[in-house]
């Protein structure tokens, strides 16, 4: 593994640069994985570890602090769609789910397969999702279909076949409100269900909100998560009151606005989604064919009485990557000691197959990406205990 150090980064030349917080790229590792793309980074609670899933249908682990390797968890057969850590009770696990039918549950300890849950023939299981009364249910989006299980038995308690057409690419336990479960899908439906009791299409379905096109990832924000976000796949933007099943704002030419939000190229994609609970703001993460990132903010309705907009870019990624960007780790905060004036922001990762570790630095002779003060990692102090807001 090779791991430049403070890479040479294009420096911006808009004077809008100039006037913000200073980020540059701490470490760049080339993976070795070759052509071989990053689909998805995540981290572990204490953020010991982050797991980076690759296109090789294995999962590599590395030190989200130093980006030292650590491991893999290979077994998979085809693409691995999603994963995710184990929560407080079971914090040396690395769940999986993928196209080969199958969601694995990994000791990250030995980097041995512990589980392993089968769908059913044909049934390429897309995300998936742990909550219930007495966290015990595993839900799966597998094709159009979301099965339950009762993950300490393995045992399917559930199935709900009626609500979806297509494939589900979405299902998230709410956080906050564990026995609600929500889906989404390339139908264009978001459903939500409580799951409360027996579980069935007829009695569980608590409402129905229609997006309108594919749907690619959804995330909650505010105090009690009452509030959804949904990116699609044709990178429109819409963000809805699950509650009151009502939709709040609905930006259909995204792009063009958060384009027009910064003096780099056209934004081609977006990759995710960030809330911070702290500065309760959200903001949009947009990239370019060429690899370069930025966060744009969601502003409220204005006086003028005017929706909410797309703001300026409040946090530019430049020179790291070489390609499309599929996976950004923010980190809020992290254990340990850190360079004074200095902090990690997070990583991202692509089809470039390298990893990136971006740092937030005050230095005024550092002219590198640029950040604003409300998206920096502060260094954690002595004694407090840690926070952070996962993807």
């Amino acid at each position: 593994m090779e791991v430049t150090e403070d890479m040479e980064v294009e420096e911006a030349s808009s004077s809008n640069f100039n006037s913000m917080k200073r980020c540059g790229l701490k470490n760049s590792i080339q993976t070795n994985f070759g052509d071989d793309y990053v689909f998805q980074i995540v981290a572990k609670d204490d953020w010991t570890s982050m797991a980076v899933s690759l296109s090789t249908n294995a999962i590599k682990l590395y030190s989200p602090v130093t980006g030292q390797y650590t491991g893999e968890c290979a077994g998979h057969s085809a693409t691995i769609n999603q994963a995710s850590y184990g929560g407080v009770s079971s914090p040396h696990l690395l769940y999986s789910c993928s196209s080969d039918f199958t969601i694995r549950a990994w000791d990250t300890r030995s980097f041995k397969q512990v589980s392993c849950i089968s769908a059913g023939p044909s049934k390429e299981v897309f995300s998936f999702s742990f909550g219930g009364a007495a966290d015990n249910l595993l839900a799966a989006g597998c094709q159009s279909q979301i099965l339950l299980w009762d993950w300490r038995t393995k045992k399917q308690v559930a199935c709900l076949e009626e609500s979806h057409m297509e494939d589900v690419t979405q299902v998230h336990f709410i956080p906050g409100h564990q026995n609600k479960l929500l889906s989404a899908s390339v139908d264009g439906l978001i459903c939500l269900f409580d799951i409360s009791g027996d579980i069935n299409d007829d009695d569980n379905l608590d409402a129905v909100l229609n997006v309108g096109t594919s749907i690619a990832k959804v995330g909650f924000l505010g105090a009690n998560n009452q509030k959804l976000w949904c990116l699609t796949h044709i990178e429109t933007l819409s963000v809805w009151d699950w509650k009151e099943s009502k939709m709040d704002a609905n930006f259909e030419d995204a792009r063009t606005s958060a384009s027009g939000s910064w003096p780099l190229d056209h934004v081609d994609y977006f990759v995710d989604c960030h809330y911070s609970l702290e500065e309760d703001r959200l903001w949009v993460i947009g990239g370019t064919n060429a690899g370069n990132l930025g966060y744009f903010p969601l502003n409220s309705k204005r006086s003028s009485g005017e929706g909410p907009t797309i703001g300026s870019a409040e946090a530019v990624f430049l020179g790291g990557h070489t390609g499309v960007v599929r996976s950004v780790l923010p980190m809020t905060s992290i254990p340990g000691k850190m360079t004074q004036n200095q902090s990690i922001f997070g990583w991202t990762g692509g089809e470039d197959g390298r990893l990136c570790c971006w740092l937030s630095d005050e230095s005024s002779d550092i002219h590198r990406s640029w950040i604003s003060s409300a998206l920096v990692s502060k260094s954690p102090k002595l004694g407090r205990k840690n926070r952070h807001s996962p993807y």
